[in-house]
């Protein structure tokens, strides 16, 4: 063995060596060969000749300034309440005031000049680039929560307002309760509510729980907007929608009583009408004046409603039709002009026509401007000689 080994010394040492360079290189050649490896290096390479650029010439944006901030995702708003919503800053509406008579304003008016300022009876005012906002009232005497034992009775669409077996009736014992103190009254019924959450809470929340509220059938959550309503102390009533002028152009819904429909027709509608919520001591018309002129259809309603013991209360376009358990027609509606100025015109026509007879009733839309003028304008009503009264305090009995 030893020999053999001598042998392979000998033949190496003859032998030229094997260049060293050539051995370290190859397998990093080899190495670079790998698609993977090569991208890498690639990489390597990009980095490390930015890195050497920057050392030898310096951060190219080492002179501009810099900025850092930290952002946060904004907290979601809480839906408004009532008297948010309804606020005069910011409602363009409240500020576009027209030229005002102060011959139709009467003594307690005569502020009121010009486009700049309008003065309300109890002294508040608004004037371009300012605004009022009356506060939100604490719930007033509130009424006992409908339905009422004995008031109702099951229905093909749910609960139906019936005259008890002792003789109450919903007309008087869902209204408000009412004492005069002898001093002229006037009442206001404010309608439209429960298709628009903002404007039914200003006009439960900020009118005095005197103001009568009037609510849609269609609205969804009725008997919620109801229950409200009675637990701030309003009364209320539903409106129902009838055949007017250009219908079906103008169509008051699919439960509009109309004048080619007869007295069935009127029967089942009713019937779906009434039964949406409870709590409501009345009616009272939503458009009609096409509905008014059947007497079928009129005659078919009075019954219905005389039947169960309900009021009906019309905006003044059917003072001539009686009926109903009882009745009772406005004087004025308040709104049809939609400006502070044209609404406080026509709570001075009411107040003195509720002067010259001793009582006055008024109806008007949940407009922002009327909810918030007819706050104001409730307010001073005491200082001024005059009671507010609800709207059931109107009605009379057929007969009586």
């Amino acid at each position: 063995m030893f020999a053999k080994r001598q042998s392979a010394l000998a033949a190496a040492a003859g032998a030229p060596p094997e260049p060293r360079s050539r051995l370290a290189v190859d397998p990093v050649f080899n190495a670079l060969k790998k698609p993977p490896v090569a991208a890498g290096a690639a990489g390597a390479f990009v980095i490390g000749a930015a890195a050497l650029f920057v050392a030898v010439l310096g951060d190219p944006r080492a002179g501009a300034p810099t900025a850092s901030a930290v952002l946060e995702r904004p907290a979601a708003a809480a839906a408004p309440t009532g008297a948010e919503a309804f606020g005069f800053s910011g409602l363009d509406i409240y500020q576009d005031l027209g030229p005002i008579d102060p011959a139709l304003m009467g003594e307690e008016g005569a502020g009121m000049m010009g486009e700049a300022l309008i003065t309300l009876p109890d002294g508040a005012s608004v004037a371009s680039g300012q605004g009022f906002s009356a506060p939100v009232r604490a719930p007033s005497n509130p009424l006992p929560k409908a339905p009422i034992a004995g008031l109702f009775q099951p229905g093909p669409n749910g609960p139906l307002p019936r005259i008890a077996a002792d003789g109450r009736v919903p007309a008087q014992a869902y209204a408000r309760p009412f004492r005069s103190n002898g001093k002229p009254m006037v009442a206001l019924v404010v309608g439209g509510l429960g298709l628009n959450t903002a404007t039914t809470r200003a006009a439960i929340e900020r009118l005095p729980a005197e103001v009568t509220l009037s609510f849609v059938p269609y609205a969804e959550g009725l008997q919620t907007w109801i229950d409200m309503a009675r637990a701030h102390g309003h009364e209320v009533m539903i409106e129902l929608p009838m055949e007017p002028t250009g219908y079906p152009d103008n169509d008051p819904g699919p439960y509009t009583l109309l004048s080619s429909g007869g007295a069935d027709d009127v029967a089942v509608k009713l019937d779906w009408l009434l039964a949406r919520a409870t709590g409501y001591f009345g009616v009272t018309n939503y458009l009609g004046d096409r509905f008014a002129t059947s007497d079928e259809g009129v005659n078919a309603l009075m019954t219905h409603l005389r039947q169960r013991g309900l009021a009906f209360l019309d905006d003044g376009s059917m003072r001539r039709r009686p009926g109903a358990f009882a009745r009772a027609s406005a004087d004025r509606v308040i709104d049809e002009e939609q400006t502070p100025a044209a609404i406080l015109r026509q709570f001075n026509a009411l107040e003195a026509a509720a002067k010259t007879n001793g009582a006055a009733l008024g109806t008007g839309f949940s407009y922002p401007v009327t909810v918030e003028a007819a706050a104001r304008w409730t307010a001073g009503l005491e200082a001024r000689g005059l009671q507010l009264a609800p709207a059931s305090a109107m009605t009379r009995r057929p007969g009586r």
